[in-house]
């Protein structure tokens, strides 16, 4: 089943951006901190960032999006990544900020990557849930998919599911659905917290850490002067084309089924089971 399910995923991940248009770095991101240790390669087609004891390095898309579906292939740091992290996330701006997060926790060699997720709706999040992945994210390129529309957020990995958060403004959980945001991505020193909580350091002997970008597709609705660049932000089955199905798109049997599996092999944290951290209740999202 685990193999079976794998080998779907990477077929899927590679037919999904063969038929998207791969996105241009230089066109559609600024470098923005980091000097040097960001650099766009290929024609616009390759991104890296990289870490050493003086700097981390980072950069943001130069448009602002309300909805849409985001891939970015990223191949993560290798060997001892201990106190490193990599991030790749949306986020609006001011203290009351609404924000999409993939946080990937480095680790000692051999030991699994932890990915980090959340999300923010003005200002407030504790929302975390963490996994592990089912293969080798520092060997290949692997697909990181952020789908957000009206009703709800889809993380996905290689196109399967790994996580799914419902609008459920009608129970009064605040959903991220007013403000715009950019794509970020960092790589930067957390040693403080990233790894084992804290105990296990960076080993800057082993610097400059690298992560490499590829394939950024943005097929979202990009917001600008208080205008979006769809007609709406919903449309009809009659009138959906393929380019568009992530506007109403919701998990199918298959694809309920696929995060089932994920979040029952390779789930190591989920905020809506811990009893501890709300002794007076579950958020109301966590409510079956």
């Amino acid at each position: 089943m685990k193999v079976v399910l794998v080998v779907f995923c990477l077929i899927m991940s590679s037919l999904m951006m063969k038929g998207a248009q791969a996105g241009d770095f230089y066109r559609d991101f600024d470098l923005t901190w980091g000097g040097q240790r960001a650099k766009i390669s290929e024609g616009g087609q390759f991104l890296t960032l990289s870490l050493d004891k003086y700097s981390g390095s980072g950069f943001q898309s130069k448009n602002e999006y309300l909805f849409g579906r985001i891939d970015l292939q990223l191949k993560l740091v290798p060997g001892n990544s201990a106190g490193t992290v990599t991030t790749y996330y949306l986020s609006s701006q001011g203290p009351a900020h609404d924000e999409i997060d993939f946080e990937f926790l480095g680790n000692l060699s051999g030991n699994p990557y932890t990915v980090h997720t959340n999300v923010f709706t003005q200002g407030k999040g504790n929302r975390e849930q963490q996994f592990y992945l089912w293969f080798d994210p520092t060997k290949a390129f692997h697909t990181y998919s952020i789908l957000w529309n009206p009703q709800r957020i889809l993380f996905l990995v290689d196109n399967v599911p790994i996580r799914e958060f419902v609008n459920k403004e009608s129970m009064g959980v605040p959903f991220p659905n007013k403000q715009a945001m950019r794509i970020y991505s960092s790589l930067w020193n957390a040693d403080d917290w990233a790894t084992m909580g804290g105990r296990v350091k960076t080993d800057w002997t082993q610097a400059p850490f690298t992560a490499s970008y590829r394939n950024f597709n943005a097929n979202a609705c990009a917001w600008s002067a208080g205008k979006s660049s769809c007609a709406s932000t919903t449309t009809t089955s009659s009138t959906t084309s393929s380019s568009d199905v992530w506007r109403t798109q919701a998990l199918d049997a298959n694809g309920r089924q696929r995060l089932k599996w994920v979040q029952k092999k390779f789930m190591i944290y989920n905020y809506c089971t811990d009893l501890k951290r709300f002794p007076q209740g579950l958020p109301p999202e966590c409510k079956k």
